[in-house]
C-alpha cells in the first residue's frame, strides 16, 4: 500500500513540473516575438519621419522653392535657376521679414495691388510691398512682374540656358541698382547648381550654353544705354570692325546681348 502511495505522489510531482516547464517556454517565446514586432514596427516610423537635414538654410529654401520655380519656367519661359537666385538673394533664403511675414520673396511692392500690404523700410521708410496667402503667389508675380513690362522683353529674346545673359540683362533693365547683381546670381546659380532645374524641365532640348571660344577673343555683354558707337569707342575699334566680327547686317542690339569686339585676327 505504501508503495503505491509513494509511486502515485512521484508521478503527480513529475506531471506538475513538466506543466509548469511547459508555460514557462510558451510565455519566454510570446513575448519574444511581442519585442521583435514592436522594435521593427519602431524602425519603420522612424524611417518614414526622419526629416531631411539640410547644411545651409539656402539649400533648405531650394528645395522647398524648387517644384514652384520650375513650373514658373515650364509656363513663362524664365529659368528656374533664375528664379530661385533671385528668391535667395532678396529674401534671404527665406529668412527676411517680407518673406517671413508676408511670403513676399522677391520685394514687390505695391503699385496697383488691391490685395493685403505690409510696411517696409526700403529705398524709402515704410513703403508699400505686396502680402500674399501663400508663397506661390509671390513666384506668379514674379514671373507676371518681368513677361507684362516691355523693359524685360529683350530677356526673352536670350537662350533659356543662358543664366549668365539673364542676370547681366535683369540688371540692365534696371531690376536692380546693385552693380554686382549680376554676379551674385550667378554665383548662386553655380555654387548650387541650379542649372540642373533648368535641365529637369528641358529635358532633351536643354544644351549648356557656351560662347564661341577662341585664344584671344574678348566678349562684352550689351547693356540699357550701349549703340554699337560707344562699343567701338570704349574697346578701340570701328563701328564697320564691329559689325563684321559679328556678322551684324544694322546697327540694332538686345540688352544681353554678347559681342565679340577682338578676335584673335585682329590681335
Amino acid at each position: 500500500m505504501k508503495r503505491l502511495i509513494v509511486i502515485f505522489c512521484v508521478t503527480l510531482l513529475a506531471f506538475s513540473c513538466k506543466s509548469r516547464k511547459g508555460i514557462v517556454t510558451k510565455k519566454h517565446k510570446d513575448n519574444t516575438k511581442s519585442v521583435e514586432v514592436t522594435q521593427k514596427d519602431n524602425e519603420q516610423k522612424s524611417e518614414e519621419e526622419s526629416p531631411a537635414v539640410y547644411v545651409t538654410s539656402t539649400e533648405h529654401y531650394i528645395d522647398l522653392h524648387k517644384a514652384t520655380a520650375q513650373q514658373e519656367m515650364s509656363l513663362y519661359g524664365i529659368p528656374a535657376s533664375i528664379t530661385l537666385a533671385q528668391g535667395i538673394l532678396e529674401s534671404g533664403s527665406g529668412r527676411g521679414r517680407l518673406s517671413v511675414e508676408a511670403n513676399n520673396h522677391f520685394g514687390i511692392k505695391c503699385h496697383e495691388w488691391t490685395g493685403k500690404k505690409i510696411y517696409h523700410d526700403d529705398d524709402e521708410k515704410q513703403e508699400c510691398f505686396r502680402k500674399y496667402k501663400d508663397a506661390k503667389y509671390s513666384f506668379r508675380d514674379h514671373s507676371l512682374f518681368l513677361t507684362e513690362r516691355k523693359r524685360y522683353s529683350d530677356l526673352f529674346k536670350l537662350k533659356i540656358e543662358d543664366y549668365k545673359g539673364w542676370a547681366k540683362g535683369l540688371k540692365a533693365a534696371g531690376y536692380a541698382t546693385d552693380r554686382k547683381y549680376p554676379q551674385k546670381l550667378i554665383s548662386l546659380i553655380e555654387r548650387y547648381k541650379l542649372y540642373e532645374y533648368d535641365k529637369e524641365v528641358l529635358g532633351d532640348k536643354y544644351k549648356k550654353f557656351e560662347l564661341p571660344k577662341s585664344e584671344g577673343r574678348i566678349t562684352y555683354t550689351v547693356v540699357k544705354g550701349d549703340t554699337l558707337y560707344s562699343i567701338s569707342r570704349a574697346h578701340n575699334i570701328t563701328v564697320e570692325e564691329l559689325q563684321n566680327i559679328n556678322g551684324l547686317s544694322d546697327t540694332a542690339l538686345s540688352i544681353g546681348q554678347v559681342l565679340v569686339v577682338k578676335s584673335s585676327s585682329n590681335n
